[in-house]
């Protein structure tokens, strides 16, 4: 593998409604659903909380996925997080994920494509898992005020497959203007 190849590092889901995700060997990931068996997989909004108040709009957090350099950059701070933890499906490394375009298509491993559809919106489950580790999964910039969102990304499944660790990252940006990732 060479030292630049963006990679899933981890695979993760869960049946229930459990902050943290458990490590698998393999996940398969279904066209316009997610990840098979887990809880936020669905054409629908699976989000345990929004799912109250708008439950018909399309689910754009089918899968979640977040860079593991944010686990190194956390670690330097005392805080100890491994995949899965934060709730993602797929772990990554060797990619900006915060960098991608709205619409760009992620190929993982030889079938699946997930199309980036925003930035996740992280909750204050955060701070239950590790108290502190909310504000650090946030960047303020101080010239503009706006806050960086640093916990992953999400999107939807475009078509199918199974992503294993170790599993290649191909990254094939939308046609026309570069939208940045916004939260979803």
């Amino acid at each position: 593998m060479g030292g630049g190849m963006a990679r899933v590092t981890a695979v993760s889901s869960d049946g229930t409604y459990s902050f943290s995700k458990t490590n698998r060997a393999s996940v398969t990931l279904l066209a316009g659903l997610g990840v098979e068996g887990d809880i936020h997989a669905g054409e629908t909004i699976k989000h345990q909380f929004r799912m109250t108040y708008e439950p018909d709009l399309p689910n754009l957090r089918q899968v979640h996925l977040i860079h593991e350099e944010l686990f190194d950059e956390l670690a330097a701070k005392g805080f100890t997080v491994s995949a899965g933890q934060l709730g993602e499906n797929i772990s990554t490394r060797g990619i900006d994920l915060l960098g991608l375009p709205t619409g760009a298509l992620l190929r993982l491993g030889a079938e699946a494509v997930v199309e980036v559809t925003g930035l996740r919106n992280p909750c204050s489950k955060v701070n239950d898992f590790r108290t502190g580790l909310l504000q650090e999964v946030f960047e303020l910039d101080g010239a503009t005020g706006e806050f960086t969102f640093k916990s992953g990304i999400m999107g939807v499944v475009r078509h199918g497959g199974v992503v294993r660790p170790g599993d290649a990252i191909g990254v094939e940006p939308p046609t026309g203007a570069h939208h940045p990732l916004e939260r979803v």
